[in-house]
C-alpha cells in the first residue's frame, strides 16, 4: 500500500511539524494570490505597451501593483525558507528526544533499541527529515495551493488553455507514481545499510584494543570495506532514480507550457483572443507547472524522509510496560521470585518454566547454556520484561527454599504491579557491559553513595582493584561517555566498586568475571562473600565453575526449542 506524501503521524504527534504545515499552507495561498495579481497586471502592462505604445511608468497603478505583488511574494518565499529551517530543527529535536526517551523506557528488550543501531537512527538517520520538511513539504503544499488556483484563473481567462493544462497535469503525478514504484523500498534499504554500517564500525572501534591485543586488528577491515561498498551502491542507485524522476517531470512540464503557448499564439494570429489575457495566461501557465516540477526535484528527499519517519515511529509505537502504583517492600526482608516463568524467543522459550528466588544473606547462581535465558530471567525479576507465562512476584521471608511454586506465590504481589522506581532504588545491577557515564573516577564512584567520605571511596577502590587504576591515572582522570578511556576490565572494576559503595539490599551481577583475569576473579569471589556477610541478597549469572561453587543456591536454566527450530538444527550441513 502506497504511503501518503505527507505522513499524518508527523502532523498528529509533532507540534513543530503541525505548525509548519499550517504556516506553509497559508504562505502558499498568499503566493498564489500574488502570482495571479502579478500575472494579470503584467498582461495589461504588456498589452498597453505593444498595442497602445504606453510605457509601463505611464501606468503607475499597474506598475506599482505589479511591484507590490512581486515584493509580497518574495517576502513570503523568504519567510517560508526561514520558518522551514526552524520548524525542521524543532521537529527533528522533538522526535530525537522522544525516540531516545521511549527507547530508554523500553529497556533492554526493546526490539528497536539496540545500542549503536539506535544511535545511528537518532543521529544520522533522523536527519533525513530535515530536507523532507525544508524542501519537499513546502513544495507539496505549493502544489496543493498555487497549481489549482492558477489553473482556475487560467480557466476564467481562456478555457482552451485550461483544458490543455488540465489534460497534461495528471501525467506528472502518474510518472511520479511509476518512478516511486521503481524506487519502492530503496530508501528503507539505504537507511538500514547506514544503520548496519554505523553499528559495525562502532563495535569495531570499541573492540580495537582487544583485537590489537590478540593481533587481529587487520581482519575486520574487509567487513567495513564491504559494508561501505554496499552503502555506496545503495546511495548511487537512489540518486540515479532521483535524477530520472527530475528529468521526466521537467520534460512533461516544458511540453505542457509549450502546448499552451502554441494554442495561444494560434488564437492571437487568428484574432480570437485579446493580448492582455493571452500574456496573463502565458505567465500563469509556467506557474501552474512550477510547483509540480519542484516536487519532482524533491522526490528523493521525500522517500528518505518518509523512511526516517517509519523507522522512528517503529520505535515510538512499541508499547511500554505500564508502571504499577504499589510501593516495593524493603528487600532486606522481602524477596523477588520467578514462578514457572517462560519467555517466548525467536526459536522457542528461553527461559522455559524457570522458578527461582532471591534471599537476603544468600548467593543465588543462575547458570545454563548460552541462550538459556539467564539474562532474560533477571530482566523479568526486575520488571523490565513481562513473562510470556508464569509470574514474577515479591515474597515475604517465610519461604525457605530457593525454588518456589504457585502455593508459595499465592497472594503475592506481582513485580509488574510495583512502582518500578521504588524497586530499582534497592538494586545494584552490574550488566555484562557496564554502563559508565562521563566524569572523573572519584566523581563516578561518589555517585553510588553521595554521603561516602574519601576513606570509604578508597576502601571500595582497594577492595575491587580499582586503586591500581587510580594510582596509574589519578583520581581526577576524566572518563569519557560510555567509559571511553577505560578498558572493559577497568570498567568492570569501577562498576564493582560502585556496587560495594551502594547500600542496595539486592546485588545482581551478570557475568561479573567475563572481562577479568584469574587474579581479578578472586576479587569478585571475595566481594560475593562480603555481600553475603552484609546480609544482602546476591544474584549471579555465571558460567565459570568458581562462581557457581561460591553460591548457596544454584538454578540451572534450559531453553525449550520449537519443533521447527529443532528439526532445522538436525539437518546436515
Amino acid at each position: 500500500m502506497r504511503r501518503p506524501p505527507l505522513d499524518p503521524r508527523l502532523v498528529r504527534h509533532v507540534r513543530a511539524a503541525r505548525g509548519h504545515v499550517l504556516l506553509q499552507g497559508a504562505l502558499g495561498l498568499l503566493q498564489a494570490l500574488c502570482i495571479i495579481v502579478a500575472a494579470i497586471l503584467l498582461g495589461h502592462l504588456g498589452a498597453a505597451l505593444l498595442v497602445d505604445r504606453v510605457l509601463p511608468w505611464q501606468r503607475p497603478d499597474l506598475l506599482g501593483g505589479t511591484i507590490a505583488a512581486l515584493a509580497v511574494r518574495a517576502l513570503a518565499v523568504l519567510v517560508q525558507q526561514r520558518t522551514a529551517h526552524r520548524a525542521a530543527t524543532a521537529a527533528v529535536a522533538d522526535l530525537r528526544s522522544r525516540l531516545v526517551r521511549h527507547a530508554a523506557l523500553l529497556g533492554p528488550r526493546g526490539s528497536a533499541g539496540r545500542g549503536a543501531d539506535l544511535a545511528a537512527l537518532a543521529s544520522t538517520g533522523i536527519e533525513a527529515l530535515r530536507p523532507y520538511l525544508v524542501g519537499y513539504v513546502p513544495q507539496l503544499l505549493l502544489a496543493a495551493t498555487v497549481t489549482p488556483l492558477c489553473l482556475a484563473t487560467v480557466a476564467v481567462l481562456d478555457m482552451p488553455s485550461a483544458i490543455l493544462a488540465a489534460v497534461s497535469i495528471p501525467l506528472i503525478p502518474i510518472f511520479m507514481i511509476l518512478v516511486g514504484q521503481l524506487t519502492e523500498g530503496r530508501s528503507e534499504q539505504l537507511l538500514a545499510d547506514m544503520r548496519v554500517l554505523w553499528a559495525q564500525v562502532l563495535d569495531l572501534v570499541e573492540g580495537l584494543p582487544t583485537l590489537r591485543a590478540l593481533g587481529r586488528q587487520k581482519g575486520p577491515e574487509a567487513t567495513v570495506e564491504a559494508l561501505g561498498e554496499r552503502h555506496r551502491r545503495s546511495t548511487m542507485g537512489s540518486l540515479r532514480y532521483a535524477f530520472l524522476s527530475s528529468m521526466v517531470l521537467e520534460l512533461l512540464a516544458t511540453l505542457g507550457v509549450a502546448l499552451v503557448a502554441v494554442g495561444i499564439g494560434m488564437r492571437l494570429v487568428a484574432g480570437d483572443m485579446q493580448l492582455a489575457p493571452a500574456l496573463a495566461v502565458l505567465v500563469l501557465a509556467a506557474e501552474v507547472y512550477l510547483p509540480l516540477r519542484q516536487v519532482g526535484t524533491q522526490f528523493h528527499a521525500s522517500t528518505d524522509g518518509l523512511a526516517a519517519v517509519d523507522a522512528v515511529f517503529a520505535v515510538l509505537d512499541e508499547p511500554l510496560l505500564p508502571d504499577g502504583d504499589v510501593e516495593a517492600p524493603d528487600l532486606r526482608r522481602a524477596s523477588l521470585a520467578l514462578v514457572d516463568v517462560s519467555v517466548r524467543s525467536r526459536d522457542g522459550l528461553a527461559p522455559a518454566h524457570a522458578s527461582l528466588r532471591t534471599r537476603p544473606g544468600r548467593i543465588l547462581a543462575i547458570t545454563g547454556t548460552s541462550g538459556a535465558g539467564k539474562t532474560t530471567a533477571v530482566q523479568c525479576l526486575l520488571g523490565l520484561l513481562a513473562p510470556t507465562s508464569g509470574r514474577a512476584v515479591v515474597l515475604g521471608s517465610g519461604t525457605r527454599s530457593a525454588e518456589v511454586d504457585e502455593t508459595d506465590a499465592a497472594g503475592a504481589t506481582d513485580v509488574l504491579d510495583l512502582r518500578r522506581a521504588s524497586l530499582w532504588d534497592q538494586v545494584a545491577y552490574l550488566p555484562q557491559r557496564p554502563v559508565v557515564g562521563p566524569g572523573t573516577l572519584r566523581a563516578l564512584l561518589a555517585e553510588a553513595r553521595p554521603d561516602a567520605d574519601d576513606a570509604a571511596l578508597d576502601e571500595a577502590a582497594a577492595t575491587t582493584g580499582l586503586a591500581a587504576v587510580a594510582a596509574e591515572r589519578g583520581w581526577d582522570a576524566e572518563v569519557g561517555r560510555g567509559g571511553q578511556g577505560l578498558s572493559l576490565g577497568q570498567r568492570q572494576r569501577l562498576a564493582l566498586a560502585r556496587a560495594v559503595l551502594s547500600p542496595a539490599p539486592l546485588v545482581i551481577l551478570d557475568e561479573p568475571t567475563a572481562h577479568l583475569d584469574g587474579a581479578s576473579e578472586r576479587i569478585v569471589l571475595d566481594l560475593l562473600a562480603r555481600f553475603r556477610a552484609e546480609g544482602r541478597a546476591v544474584v549471579v549469572v555465571a558460567h565459570r565453575s568458581a562462581l557457581v561453587d561460591a553460591a548457596d543456591d544454584v538454578v540451572v536454566l534450559a531453553p525449550q526449542r520449537d519443533r521447527a527450530s529443532a528439526s532445522d538444527e538436525e539437518l546436515p550441513a
